[in-house]
């Protein structure tokens, strides 16, 4: 299977490698995020253990991060570590990360998000329906981003099996 370019940092690496999906508030220049993250991925350690992170940036605002022996051997300290370092480079950035439980949906080609607490209100009214585009940012090995989990109908999410029991599909 051809490796999408965006994926191409990640061409070395297992389908089962540990992924992280992190939003951004809005699209950056994936340039301006590669000092700060090379530099994280090349000093990123845990007692003693020296991680092997890549990453690349998706939809310009969707920071993908993978690391071959987090997946078996999970640390969450290293993890937590990391995640901070992100956040503080976002910070230099001007960038906000998003929640994690923030919706990600494709709506007319363009990316809107939503919180957890409008996701009943934008299926009742419309918005949002079974066939809605969903950026999966639960994903959590680089196999499912390469075979296609990333972008999905909500009904096929987890948000849709959540959701959809409640509220009327659209």
């Amino acid at each position: 299977m051809a490796i999408p370019a965006s994926l191409s940092a990640f061409a070395e690496l297992p389908d089962e490698a540990r992924l992280w999906l992190v939003a951004f508030d809005r699209p950056v220049d994936a340039a301006l995020l590669a000092p700060d993250l090379d530099a994280l991925m090349g000093r990123w350690r845990h007692k003693g253990v020296q991680y092997q992170g890549t990453w690349t940036l998706l939809e310009d605002r969707i920071l993908a991060i993978a690391e071959p022996t987090l997946a078996s051997n999970p640390s969450g300290c290293a993890i937590d570590g990391m995640l901070r370092s992100v956040g503080q480079a976002a910070g230099r950035l001007g960038l906000v990360l998003l929640d994690p439980q923030v919706v990600v949906a494709r709506l007319s080609g363009t990316l809107r998000t939503f919180t957890r607490p409008e996701l009943e209100s934008r299926l009742a009214d419309g918005t949002l329906g079974a066939t809605t585009p969903i950026l999966d940012l639960a994903l959590l090995t680089l196999g499912d981003l390469r075979h296609g989990r990333f972008e999905r109908p909500l009904s096929t999410t987890w948000i849709g099996r959540k959701f959809l029991r409640t509220a009327p599909l659209a």
